[in-house]
């Protein structure tokens, strides 16, 4: 005879510890997730998420304007909800000039890497978003304009003709 283990001990949650510090940022992403979806009932009764056509989707994208700051300038910038940091420097970097490598963006007084989505940070419509120049860039930009100026200084012959 097989002994089998009581189900309680198949089927254990998470400790209160390790679920509180990872579990929650990643239920505010599901229930984020599932305000989004539609649901149907099929008239079987099951319950599914509801079917969309391609043109459905591409009408149900949510676009937000986001503000960038410069510091003396303003750039209001229309992008996709669900676009990344990232995509985000490439549309500055046609607007101000910089390379998306060389800009810092900022937002809530913390620097964003470019693989975090504007939704999941917290981004919304009309939000504010500080752009800043890489230092270690600017350095660079500055020792390079000062070289070019010194090697553009013409020699002076020793000999007189």
């Amino acid at each position: 005879m097989v002994k089998i283990p009581s189900p309680r001990r198949l089927f254990r949650s998470r400790s209160r510890s390790t679920a509180s510090s990872t579990g929650s940022a990643d239920i505010c992403a599901m229930v984020a997730e599932h305000e989004k979806i539609e649901w149907e009932v099929r008239p079987g009764g099951m319950l599914v998420q509801k079917r969309r056509t391609p043109e459905e989707d591409a009408a149900a994208v949510e676009y937000i304007l986001v503000r960038v700051s410069t510091g003396w300038q303003w750039h209001d910038i229309s992008i996709d909800a669900t676009a990344t940091f990232g995509d985000l420097k490439v549309m500055l970097s046609l607007v101000t000039g910089l390379w998306p490598r060389e800009q810092r963006l900022l937002y809530r007084g913390k620097e964003r890497d470019d693989c975090e989505h504007l939704h999941m940070v917290g981004v919304q419509d009309k939000d504010k978003v500080l752009l800043l120049e890489d230092p270690a860039v600017k350095e660079r930009k500055l020792r390079s304009t000062t070289l070019a100026q010194l090697m553009g200084v013409p020699c002076h012959s020793f000999i007189q003709v």
